[in-house]
């Protein structure tokens, strides 16, 4: 008795029950970009100091922590990225201005006894030369005061509370108490000052932050010269408002920071856009699952509607591992979740049609022999295919950041759920049914007992597509010299996060023309400001790096042009991390493609190998071109799709060359151009319903997937519909001319091996 379907059949029944299992108990972790928040990177800066002891940047990620929490924000996260940067994720938090204030501040605090006034000339803070242990700084006032140094630091500072004094009318203040011998020292600081007559600038005592004077108050007239003022708490006093207070008391609370830090990228969505993100992506990811799974159960028949219900299990699955594994599921994630329903079909249809040349072509017995010989001889197919997108998704997880490697988790994931989704449970599903008996009576049922339309019209006509590989090269180097023309004339429209710069999205409650608003922003201030909208009441306001109050700015003036202006999306990325996430990106794509090269020329040969990228960098050329032509935004989104289109791309190239290498096994003597033509021609039908199950998906992505996701499957689509034309008409006809050259360089080489033998 054969066991193996006994073991996927509880292998599938294992996965799906444990995947429901952690899908109802366990949440998915949404980003950002899909709840709503904000999101600030940190840069440090360290000083030669905290340089020599190495622990600087972890230092700092524990007192952002503390401040963090006192801000009261739910859920936040902080993390560490690379040697000098912090994430920080603050979800809800809608004002980004508040929690950029505290996080970059230093907040180094510190308490002075002050040794009297000084002239306008000694206007500085840093310390006098003459005077190494004085320091001049301007008090609330504007009066230039000379401080000694520091008698008490924040470290010194037990704890501090933001009060407002209702009855003695001193308003909002800070009380700070003092721990240890900050107790003393502040006795003895203000015991100092009690010495100098009241009204003398001695007897004030200077609270300084981060180099400028918050609060000078004179020490009372009750306090008694030398004696100073005892229990260890003192007020802060100013004219603050709640506001203000309660920051102060956050930062000292918090502590001081070891190194400055700098605010190198900032990104803040709404709610409003997170909640229709998922919305539009939900109803991609329904209509077009549903539609591909019309078009499946009608070529397929019953198998068919056994491969989806895999399907189905592959979102299960693919939503358990992505909740288990406490991964972060984010818009471009969301997109290649939905993008890899298109894997899954991919290996279903390879299966199947390789099913249907079993019993047509080879005449197996019975559908399940068929079937049998399908899964064995498309194994091979279905593995490189999925191993190259991986190598893609790998490549996005280590080289990008964000949401772009958030898309690739979700890829991986998905890629490997849809092989255990074909390969273990659509197997199970179908070889359980392929043995009933009433089916074995009328096997033309399974949707595999027949050759199918597609390649009924082939075998009636033959026709021999590799004639003139020169021809199909010809094609693809005009269509290479179109896309690389429109880089050159019409150059790329690089995103924020490549450029550096703010992008600000907005809901308006009445149309805003775009023109009308570039010379409103002019006005305002921002010539260069880039102005688009989308849909009748959305815009879009990209510039060069402007701080927030800059940025309030240009709120202000496309408030007042449409009456009310709502921000649904504000993201800032400082000049020096666009460039490094520009130079990223070319290196994760020059990377991708030696991968892809690495891994074909190891599984096939260095000719087809060489062959099968030199078709992927065509794709990327033409996809990059068309969106100069079109003028679309070059992203982080669009690296995304881009790296995508390239496992796609050499999924189509892979499955022919899997064909030519198994027809040249069994036919070593039949001509190269011949035998790929044939491969070609076998290989089609797969090509053609895969293209369109991942042509319904994309559709529905591109025209529900909302403003957001539409570049990214636009992009997609292109990529779609070039990466299959490349793998038969780029990749196979350079194939040719590459086998042409090196069988003619070989009988040239004998030939003339042969002449030196004959002289001898």
């Amino acid at each position: 008795m054969n066991r193996s379907p006994h073991v996927r059949g509880l292998i599938a029944l294992a996965a799906v029950a444990l995947s429901l299992y952690v899908a109802l108990t366990v949440p998915v972790h949404l980003g950002l970009d899909l709840r709503g928040g904000t999101q600030i990177v940190l840069e440090t800066r360290p000083t030669a100091a905290a340089d020599a002891d190495g622990e600087a940047t972890d230092r700092t990620v524990e007192v952002l922590r503390g401040r963090i929490d006192a801000l009261g924000v739910a859920e936040p996260t902080i993390a560490r990225s690379g040697s000098d940067r912090i994430i920080v994720e603050l979800p809800g938090l809608q004002d980004p201005r508040e929690a950029a204030d505290v996080l970059g501040r230093t907040a180094q605090l510190t308490f002075h006894q002050v040794l009297g006034t000084a002239a306008a000339a000694d206007d500085r803070p840093t310390p006098l030369p003459e005077r190494p242990r004085e320091q001049v700084m301007a008090d609330e006032s504007g009066q230039l005061l000379r401080l000694q140094a520091a008698s008490l630091t924040g470290d010194d500072v037990e704890k501090a509370a933001a009060r407002f004094d209702q009855q003695g009318g001193a308003g909002w203040h800070v009380t700070v108490d003092f721990r240890g011998a900050g107790q003393a020292g502040w006795a003895r600081l203000t015991g100092e000052a009690a010495c100098h007559a009241p009204g003398d600038p001695g007897r004030r005592v200077a609270i300084v932050l981060d180099d400028k004077i918050i609060s000078s108050p004179q020490v009372d007239p009750s306090v008694a010269c030398r004696s100073g003022i005892s229990g260890g708490s003192t007020q802060i006093s100013g004219t603050f408002d709640d506001r203000e207070a309660k920051e102060l008391a956050l930062l000292i609370n918090g502590g001081a920071l070891p190194v400055p830090v700098e605010t190198v990228e900032q990104r803040t969505v709404g709610p409003t856009l997170g909640a229709e993100a998922i919305t539009a992506s939900a109803w991609a990811a329904g209509i077009g699952t549903a539609v591909t799974s019309l078009f499946i159960i009608a070529v397929y028949r019953l198998l068919g509607a056994l491969a989806t219900v895999a399907l189905a299990c592959y979102g299960l699955i693919s939503y358990a591992v992505l909740a288990a594994l406490g991964a972060t599921l984010t818009l471009p994630g969301l997109a290649g979740f939905v993008l890899a329903i298109g894997m899954a079909v991919d290996a279903n249809v390879l299966v199947f049609e390789r099913a249907r040349e079993e019993y047509a072509t080879r005449h197996r017995p019975t559908p399940r022999s068929s079937l049998t010989a399908g899964f064995r001889g498309a194994f091979s197919a279905i593995a490189d295919s999925n191993i190259t997108t991986l190598i893609a998704a790998g490549l996005l997880f280590l080289l990008a950041s964000g949401p772009v490697r958030g898309f690739g988790v979700t890829l991986g994931i998905g890629v490997l759920a849809s092989m255990l989704s074909a390969l273990v449970i659509t197997r199970a599903l179908a070889d359980h049914a392929v043995a009933r008996p009433r089916l074995r009576r009328r096997p033309r049922l399974t949707g595999i007992a027949h050759t199918g339309t597609v390649r009924d019209r082939l075998a009636r006509t033959e026709p021999n597509l590799m004639r003139h590989p020169r021809r199909w090269l010809a094609a693809s180097a005009a269509a290479l010299v179109l896309a690389a023309s429109g880089i050159a004339l019409r150059g790329l429209e690089l995103g924020v996060e490549f450029t550096g710069g703010r992008i600000v999205e907005y809901t308006t409650a009445t149309p805003v023309d775009s023109d009308h608003a570039r010379t409103v922003l002019a006005d305002a201030g921002f010539p260069r400001a880039v102005v688009q909208t989308s849909g009748e009441n959305r815009l879009t306001v990209r510039t060069h790096h402007v701080s927030d109050t800059q940025a309030e700015t240009i709120t202000d003036a496309i408030t007042d042009l449409a009456h009310r202006a709502d921000k649904i999306r504000d993201e800032a990325v400082g000049p020096s991390l666009g460039k490094e996430l520009r130079q990223d990106a070319l290196i994760a794509l020059a990377v991708a493609l030696a991968a892809q090269l690495i891994y074909l020329a190891a599984r096939f040969r260095w000719l087809l190998g060489t062959s099968a990228v030199a078709a992927l960098a065509h794709d990327v050329v033409i996809l990059v071109g068309v969106f100069a032509w079109l003028g679309r935004p070059v992203d982080g989104v669009f690296l995304a799709a881009l790296l995508t289109v390239i496992g796609y791309s050499v999924n189509d190239s892979v499955v022919v060359f899997d064909r030519i290498r198994e027809l040249g096994r069994h036919d070593p003597t039949t001509r190269f151009a011949r035998i790929a033509n044939r491969a070609i021609l076998q290989t089609l039908p797969r090509t053609v319903n895969t293209g369109m199950g991942a042509a319904f998906i994309l559709t529905a992505l591109a025209l529900l997937g909302g403003d957001t996701l539409t570049d990214f499957a636009l992009a997609l689509l292109i990529g779609l519909a070039v990466g299959t034309y490349s793998s038969m008409f780029t990749a196979t006809p350079l194939a040719i001319e590459l086998h042409k050259r090196r069988t003619r360089a070989s009988h040239d080489e004998r030939a003339s091996s042969a002449g030196r033998r004959v002289s001898t």
